[in-house]
């Protein structure tokens, strides 16, 4: 499938990194419900999640095009293929961009979980649930984005 071999930037726009991103954001809206509600669903819960990973890309785009023109872009992974990483100086610059998108992505998505769910949650509860979203999905998302690409 040589459409999996393309970097996220492309990636992002097709049905299918659509369908990829909807996933990531189901996840994030089950795992953050069922931390901070014990349910599986809950609107308050999955609209908020869905304006912070909304926010969150569109944050991360504008910062990749910004920085590098936007070949990688950061819309929650900085997903590239063997094709554009070959060297070991690659990847070490794919780990520290990783790294960073994460982090930024995680400031960005604690910030709006709290500002949007202080009122009905504590402060610890939004924090632990939002890091434990995140890290599940970036986990999840990278064995199944790099799995296939550097395969």
């Amino acid at each position: 499938m040589m459409l999996l071999n393309v970097s996220f930037g492309i990636f992002a726009f097709l049905p299918q990194g659509w369908l990829f991103m909807a996933f990531v954001i189901l996840m994030e809206c089950v795992i953050l419900t069922k931390l901070l509600k014990h349910q599986w669903y809950n609107k308050r819960i999955y609209c908020t999640a869905i304006l912070t990973n909304t926010v969150s890309g569109i944050t991360g785009i504008l910062t990749s095009i910004a920085l590098n023109g936007g070949w990688w872009l950061v819309v929650w992974f900085p997903w590239v293929s063997s094709y554009e990483v070959r060297t070991a100086e690659g990847i070490k610059a794919l780990i520290i961009f990783y790294a960073c998108a994460f982090i930024l992505t995680i400031i960005i998505e604690l910030f709006i979980n709290w500002l949007f769910l202080k009122k009905c949650y504590q402060t610890k509860q939004i924090l632990i649930a939002s890091m434990i979203a995140n890290s599940v999905s970036y986990a999840v998302g990278t064995v199944v984005l790099y799995s296939y690409s550097f395969s």
